[in-house]
């Protein structure tokens, strides 16, 4: 059974067209806005040393940034669900502007600790309403327009770091600074994004109120929100596995040098961007279940084969699982909204401040096993995660696939 939105969206998009300007506008603010996040965990060890910092310290400047980026989208994305704020978006990011500031001209760890939050506070403004513009200028290529807003932060998050070492390391905090160029030119381009989106805001919000039904009852789409919130859980504890600690995994089991295990891992979110971006269209052409199905349960014989693997098929499996599994997120979202029409901004920050939190969640819980049992465990460990996969099987069939 379907509903007049999720059956007439596709007939009313082919009509106006995909506004690809304000897509390709969202996508490249998402990767300056994820490239500045990864900037903060690359200069953890400037920080520490210039602020005399413990481990414990470094970790409550994770805690604070990973707080307020993923607790405050969800209550962010309801509020404009219902009250939407075009000029949201530019004024989020300059919170972020604000942070990244601070961060350069910070003399206590108290101050470190606010503009961490700040920089927090602008993503999780960013997300929700940004994933709401994609939707609005889709037309009706829901898939394709999450999948591109997506690719952007994995390039962005690829970056941060090389640029970190290039600009900042070894070159004094103060440099910091010159990543507010970034932030301000992405301001510049959300104004003229929010431009478009009040123009554009009344007619959207007609239509999402006509057609808010789910097609579901009330009990099938918990079940399914939850099965999609279990599917991300699996999809980026292993993901950060591999995010994390597989430079650790190739120098301590092959006794590669670092530069060669950066290539690798390179190589690995090479993959990830490619299969993020192919996921979304695949999913509108052939259904995002099958997609989501796919995608995390089909990466299980990868992932169990990578502990056993050689060097080389290390490198091969690694960007298999990279291409697979990334391909899910994009239909994981989109299906999401599907299940709850009219709450397109909540939606995506629920799962936006889910992925944020599942990863550093997991990516603390891998650290300490690879602490107490050696990075090699963790893999092993990791390797089973796929296969809560399986669970895709109790997801209800919301669209007819396109042939």
């Amino acid at each position: 059974m379907t509903t007049p939105s999720t059956s007439s969206a596709p007939a009313r998009g082919s009509a106006s067209g995909t506004v690809l300007q304000i897509l390709f506008s969202v996508a490249f603010v998402h990767l300056l806005n994820d490239c500045v996040q990864a900037v903060l965990p690359a200069i953890y060890p400037l920080l520490k040393q210039e602020f005399s910092l413990s481990f414990a310290q470094v970790g409550l400047i994770t805690l604070t940034f990973q707080c307020t980026a993923s607790l405050l989208q969800p209550w962010i994305g309801l509020y404009t669900d219902k009250h939407p704020i075009p000029f949201l978006l530019p004024v989020g990011m300059c919170v972020t502007l604000a942070g990244v500031g601070l961060l350069a001209v910070s003399t206590s760890y108290p101050m470190l600790l606010v503009a961490a939050g700040m920089i927090g506070v602008g993503s999780s403004t960013f997300h929700p309403e940004a994933s709401r513009v994609a939707r609005l200028a889709s037309g009706g290529r829901f898939g394709f327009a999450q999948s591109l807003f997506q690719v952007g932060g994995n390039l962005g998050s690829a970056l941060g770091p090389l640029l970190a070492a290039a600009i900042i390391v070894g070159r004094g905090q103060g440099r910091i600074g010159w990543f507010s160029l970034l932030i301000l030119l992405a301001v510049i381009v959300l104004v003229g994004v929010s431009r478009w989106y009040g123009s554009h805001l009344r007619n959207a919000v007609k239509k999402s109120a006509a057609h808010a039904v789910s097609p579901l009852p009330r009990a099938k789409v918990f079940q399914a929100l939850a099965v999609l919130s279990m599917l991300v859980f699996s999809k980026y504890i292993y993901m950060a596995s591999l995010s994390s600690y597989y430079t650790f995994y190739l120098i301590e089991k092959f006794q590669v040098p670092v530069g060669t295990a950066q290539m690798y891992l390179f190589v690995f979110l090479a993959a990830v961007a490619a299969g993020t971006f192919a996921g979304g269209p695949i999913g509108d052409r052939i259904g995002r279940k099958r997609v989501i199905w796919v995608s995390i349960l089909g990466a299980a014989p990868f992932t169990l084969a990578l502990p056993y693997a050689d060097l080389f098929w290390t490198g091969v499996l690694s960007v298999v699982i990279g291409l697979v599994m990334s391909s899910a997120f994009s239909a994981i979202v989109v299906f999401a909204q599907e299940l709850v029409p009219g709450k397109v901004g909540m939606i995506a920050g629920i799962f936006f401040g889910l992925m944020f939190g599942v990863s550093g969640i997991g990516a603390a819980a891998m650290g300490h096993i690879a602490d107490v049992a050696g990075i090699e465990q963790v893999y092993r460990i990791a390797s089973f995660l796929p296969l809560l996969g399986i669970l895709a099987a109790l997801l209800p069939r919301m669209e007819q696939p396109k042939h």
